[in-house]
């Protein structure tokens, strides 16, 4: 029988010596499989410059108002709530106007005394004037009745003007939308008492809402309404909009040095709701050229160093080397080199996290 010993000596034996007759053949296969990484690469390009400046604002209503009536008195009639939709001249409320109804009855009825007594005052004259024809009437007596005429008319315009500030009052007494928009807030309700100028409902409008933005005072002199705005809405997200920016308004806010522009969805489409908050980009063209290559080519370290890795083709392989780059402006996903490359330079912009110095590479291009 064998000793189960020497069995176990054997085998550790013909496993060491097939290790060591194997290992130079695989050791550069599984070397060469390490050392040839696969990854995905883009090339550095001179475009236009863009410098892109981060914004925050919200949609805004183009009219927003608190409504209150001219005149004081009881609620009488509350014909809107919260939420609902009104149209220009539509009715919001109503007071109790029986007091003031009974004033222009009033002042009617003295309108129409006083214009019948005027009447009656001209015929007189005009029969007294026929009668001075025959000499039967004074000079005297009929300057009187043409004095009582001149009054008695004065006396009809008075109660007339009276007449129409009771109508203009009675109508005071209903308040109407003055634009199209809806009811955001409702402040009193019916049976209260209010007076002139106490806010009773507040009207927004919701057509032609518009996205204000605060922009750096710096940028001012670069802005005009050509300048491209991308916006995003935190009530669509994933969706970037186009916009037009239609006023700027030159004064700047001295607490944080910015001014106010408003902005115009290129989309009237979209709906908005006038308060829903808002971030943009302002794309502003500089006027000048650069190289940029992706963001995602470069390698940033603590110490501060910015590096891309450079792609260089030879005869037999295709390796890497580690190029370190000053950074410039960033947009569209790209970054500027302001030194350290030049135009068509390819790099890596896709396997890059654990590379070395002169290591072969597989690669692929970038879409």
């Amino acid at each position: 029988m064998h000793n189960p010993t020497q069995i176990r000596r054997q085998t550790r034996l013909t496993l060491l010596l097939f290790s060591v007759i194997v290992a130079p053949f695989s050791a550069p296969l599984a070397l060469a499989q390490q050392s040839a990484p696969a990854v995905i690469v883009g090339k550095a390009e001179q475009v236009t410059l863009i410098e892109e400046v981060p914004l925050s604002g919200s949609v805004i209503s183009p009219r927003v108002a608190k409504l209150s009536t001219e005149v004081s008195g009881i609620v009488e009639a509350m014909n809107v709530e919260i939420g609902d939709r009104v149209k220009a001249g539509d009715v919001i409320l109503r007071l109790n106007s029986e007091l003031d109804e009974l004033s222009l009855a009033a002042a009617r009825a003295m309108t129409e005394q006083a214009t019948q007594e005027l009447e009656d005052t001209k015929r007189r004259l005009s029969d007294a004037e026929a009668l001075a024809k025959q000499q039967t009437v004074s000079a005297n007596e009929l300057k009187s009745l043409s004095a009582e005429v001149r009054i008695d008319g004065a006396t009809v315009q008075r109660f007339r003007a009276e007449q129409q500030g009771q109508a203009a009052l009675l109508r005071r007494h209903t308040l109407n939308a003055p634009f199209t928009g809806v009811i955001s807030r409702k402040l009193v309700e019916q049976g209260e008492w209010i007076q002139p100028g106490d806010a009773v409902v507040e009207l927004v409008a919701i057509t032609g809402l518009r996205v204000d933005f605060q922009v750096p005072q710096s940028v001012f002199a670069k802005l005009d309404n050509t300048t491209e705005i991308n916006i995003k809405l935190d009530a669509l997200p994933g969706q970037t909009l186009t916009g037009n920016i239609e006023t700027v308004i030159p004064v700047s806010d001295p607490t944080t040095r910015t001014f106010l522009i408003r902005v115009a969805l290129s989309d009237p489409k979209v709906k908005l709701m006038a308060g829903m908050s808002a971030s943009a980009v302002l794309r502003l063209k500089t006027g000048t050229k650069g190289v940029v290559v992706p963001r995602d080519a470069l390698m940033r370290y603590p110490d501060g160093r910015v590096t891309v890795w450079v792609v260089k083709q030879h005869s037999d392989n295709t390796s890497v080397s580690e190029q370190q780059v000053q950074t410039g402006l960033s947009f569209n996903g790209k970054v500027t080199i302001t030194s350290g490359l030049t135009p068509d330079t390819i790099v890596v912009v896709q396997g890059n996290e654990s590379l070395r110095d002169g290591q072969a590479v597989s690669v692929k291009r970038g879409e």
